[in-house]
């Protein structure tokens, strides 16, 4: 029997790369997105001619759309990936976040109850190493407390205990991923990796003079998201609904991926300073490249995340370390080199345009 998935947040990072795992698995796969007057569906445009792959409009803060979507495609599997899931806008929209990251976990729920597939779908909630926040142990485990230090760590961990709540009420295969940062050429350009890789490809090339940052010496577990959604998928394989720790085991801070990522860009970085006042120079020009600014720095820091794998490696036989920390930012580089180059052949052929219409070349 050929199964059924349907992704929330399907044209995010995530659910691109699990869309693509899926449809792999011979799945037939279905995802929600949100009408926009903007198209924001570059990550997955290569799969829409796809017939196996069909997308349905619906919101996370609207159970009505939910249901609807839900019942029409009675689903044996669903991956909740949709989130307001930037922590620094969190502060800025806490009340929004709250109602999409934490409620919006408990109408899916309900959702798949209501349309009589408790005992059929099996559901996968995205969690987060945020759900640690100022952290009590090193590394965290599952079994390690829990302490939220943000509006979007808050609710994810109402989202996370929602979804305990239904399993052990109502007998439902659901579980959380506690996934740790994980990124991909594909991540958002206002999160700080691919700022990073952006910024140096940038820089490497002419575009851009300087790249600003907040705390240089936060330390974080950073994966590949196309190796964490083969994760999501084997918690869903599983014989009992488990919930995971997935993370590499391994700790790098913002200073060190800064560092390698401008390495790649053919750019060697010497840091200088404290603080705010610490610098990153360009030791070929003794140019100033990246500096603090104290406007990148949240109301409560989360600075030290380490996650501990173990049960996955163990239960689940998932391996940690297919892309290592080095080959993730040069993957993210190389991309972001490629996309600059373009970018600048685009705007060359602009200006050649221009002149030729001028002079009469072209009519």
């Amino acid at each position: 029997m050929q199964k059924r998935a349907l992704i929330t947040g399907v044209t995010g990072q995530d659910g691109s790369y699990l869309s693509e795992l899926l449809l792999e698995k011979g799945y037939d796969v279905h995802g929600t997105i949100r009408r926009s007057s903007v198209d924001f569906r570059e990550r997955i445009a290569h799969l829409e001619d796809n017939p196996r792959f069909h997308l349905h409009y619906a919101d996370l803060g609207d159970s009505m759309s939910l249901m609807k979507v839900i019942g029409k495609v009675r689903p044996h599997e669903i991956y909740n990936l949709a989130a307001q899931s930037h922590v620094q806008v969190s502060f800025d929209v806490p009340e929004f976040t709250a109602d999409v990251d934490a409620t919006g976990v408990l109408r899916i729920l309900e959702a798949v109850r209501q349309c009589g597939l408790a005992d059929s779908c099996r559901i996968y909630q995205a969690s987060t190493s945020e759900l640690y926040g100022k952290v009590e142990s090193v590394p965290q485990n599952e079994e390690t407390p829990f302490h939220p230090y943000s509006p979007y760590a808050v609710a994810k961990l109402y989202g996370y205990w929602i979804v305990r709540e239904y399993r052990e009420a109502y007998g439902m295969f659901c579980c959380s991923g506690i996934l740790f940062n994980h990124e991909s050429e594909r991540r958002g350009e206002t999160f700080v990796t691919r700022k990073i890789t952006l910024a140096a490809a940038r820089i490497a090339q002419g575009k851009q003079r300087k790249l600003l940052l907040g705390n240089l010496s936060s330390r974080r577990d950073w994966g590949y998201a196309k190796d964490y959604v083969e994760c999501m998928w084997l918690m869903l394989q599983n014989d009992i609904p488990e919930d995971f720790v997935i993370a590499t085991g391994e700790q790098y801070s913002v200073r060190d991926f800064c560092r390698l990522a401008f390495h790649y860009a053919g750019i060697e970085l010497r840091f200088e300073g404290e603080g705010e006042n610490e610098r990153g120079i360009d030791t070929a020009t003794g140019r100033v490249v990246v500096e603090v600014s104290p406007d990148f720095y949240r109301p409560t820091d989360v600075v030290n995340l380490l996650g501990d794998p173990s049960k996955a490696m163990r239960r689940l036989g998932w391996n940690p370390k297919r892309t290592t920390f080095p080959e993730l930012v040069r993957i993210m580089v190389e991309s972001d080199m490629a996309k600059v180059a373009a970018e600048r052949a685009g705007e060359q052929v602009r200006v050649n345009l221009a002149e030729y219409l001028e002079k009469g070349i072209l009519k």
